[in-house]
């Protein structure tokens, strides 16, 4: 099939079977069962499946393919990566080095019904015209050039969050979609989970009052060690490295840097983009806001004595014009949960709110100094529904990032919008990077969030980009 015939949405439906058909909720003693919106599994023949390429099949690359695999209306064409084990799926290949310190290094035992071509070089992948639609999971600080050279040769786009290494980046990325008319969808996983889904509908029409404070945090204990002391060593071989790095600047390689552990060095990504992105995007979906008006952040490298290039330590403030303000927290030396339940928390007027994925909690909110509440203030009772039942209408429970993959190849062929698109996931993606040169600048910034630029600050105008190495260029 190629991706780039339109169909209408009746001749659509009539074909495959694709489609979302709901989201439903039943309600029980005390406890609510959340459906996830449902995909249900395609019935196109196997002479229409989506040609697919993937770009990156590393750690998180390999677990991308192996979803993209269980969709029966999508076939591995092509294979891209830097590193010629993976490439070629032999773990036994891979250098002793890297498998003795990262224990991300994938199992590669997929089985594919034939042959994919294999690109050491992703463009060369791009060359080819069978291909409708690349995934994109590589280093963060390629994905604004590959999604872009994905899309001016005609390929539909699955890029990873988060969606850019800049604040520039992605901007051209969303001009760059609208120029070459492509689906192009942001791996943001929880757009994919019915909980959130379900909030994002209701919070906004007042489900726990005027909302004043969000809250959410990375807590991942890497006391002693960190990501260990190493200096530049001999690459292995069949790592084009002087590829993976790109338009960032020349450097030896090291293994605390490749594969895998590029989010702890600021050039390459960083943990807001690697975990704040997450719950900053539904922070800001629940609330139904786009962007801050402002944002100032501390911290530093204040317990771990490894090689990485950001704090161990971060917290974060962003004001929203509404009036309210979301608080995001990295802490890397230490441990335990920063709420008795659930990854992010809202707090209303009314009530208070917990969710993650498996589900959420909303406890009323009580009286305080003065006040006698009559019936309109309050909550009738305490709202539990914690068990998120991910229905895919095919017979099986999947995850997010399922209902992701099978929404965008979906999308592929019906040609309307996904659920997370580029600008969404542009506007999440933003936060983290408004976080970064927060705390770089050290100063309380005031955000335009139409022209996308600092209000008060050159220097902070300045790190919104960075100049590419050469060849490289970010172009529309």
């Amino acid at each position: 099939m190629k991706a780039k015939t339109k169909l209408s949405r009746k001749d659509f439906l009539k074909k495959s079977a694709l489609g979302i058909i709901g989201t439903a909720a039943a309600t029980g003693a005390g406890k609510t069962n959340v459906l996830a919106t449902i995909f249900p599994a395609s019935v196109l023949g196997a002479n229409d499946r989506i040609n697919m390429g993937f770009i990156g099949i590393g750690n998180r690359g390999t677990l991308l393919l192996n979803l993209f695999m269980k969709e029966k209306n999508c076939k591995v064409a092509a294979l891209s990566d830097v590193y010629q084990p993976y490439l070629d799926r032999n773990r036994n290949a891979v250098d002793p080095r890297i498998l003795s310190f990262c224990k991300q290094v994938p199992k590669m035992e997929e089985r594919f019904d034939s042959a994919p071509q294999k690109y050491p070089d992703y463009r060369h992948l791009l060359d080819n015209k069978d291909i409708d639609a690349v995934c994109i999971a590589t280093p963060d600080h390629w994905h604004a050039l590959q999604t872009i050279d994905a899309m001016s040769a005609g390929k539909d786009v699955y890029v990873e969050k988060p969606l850019t290494a800049t604040l520039v980046e992605g901007r051209k990325m969303v001009e760059a979609q609208k120029h070459y008319d492509r689906i192009a969808a942001v791996g943001l996983n929880r757009r994919g989970c019915a909980v959130y889904q379900k909030l994002a509908a209701e919070l906004p029409g007042g489900k726990i009052g005027k909302i004043s404070v969000a809250s959410a945090a990375r807590i991942n204990n890497m006391f002693p060690d960190g990501i260990g002391n190493f200096q530049p060593e001999r690459i292995p071989d069949g790592f084009n490295w002087d590829l993976w790095l790109g338009p960032r600047a020349s450097r030896g390689w090291q293994r605390n840097i490749a594969p895998y552990y590029f989010r702890w060095w600021h050039e390459y990504s960083s943990q807001m983009g690697n975990w704040g992105v997450h719950y900053l995007d539904v922070i800001r979906w629940m609330l139904a806001e786009q962007a801050p008006v402002a944002v100032y952040a501390t911290g530093g490298k204040y317990v771990l004595t490894d090689d990485r290039t950001i704090p161990d330590t971060m917290q974060v403030v962003f004001e929203f014009a509404s009036g309210a303000i979301a608080n995001f927290s990295i802490y890397e030396a230490t441990s335990s949960g920063l709420f008795s339940y659930g990854e992010v928390e809202l707090r209303g007027t009314k009530g208070i709110l917990n969710a993650d994925e498996s589900g959420y909690t909303v406890r009323p909110a009580t009286a305080g100094q003065n006040q006698v509440w009559d019936s309109k203030h309050l909550l009738e009772k305490e709202e539990v529904a914690l068990t998120a039942i991910q229905d895919l209408g095919d017979g099986s429970n999947s995850n997010s990032t399922q209902v992701l993959v099978r929404n965008f190849l979906e999308c592929v062929v019906s040609r309307r919008d996904p659920l997370c698109t580029l600008e969404e996931g542009h506007r999440s993606t933003s936060f983290a990077h408004l976080a970064n040169i927060a705390l770089a600048t050290k100063t309380r910034l005031e955000w335009n969030p139409a022209r996308e630029v600092f209000k008060n600050s050159k220097e902070a105008n300045q790190l919104l980009h960075y100049e590419y190495r050469a060849p490289w260029k970010l172009k529309v």
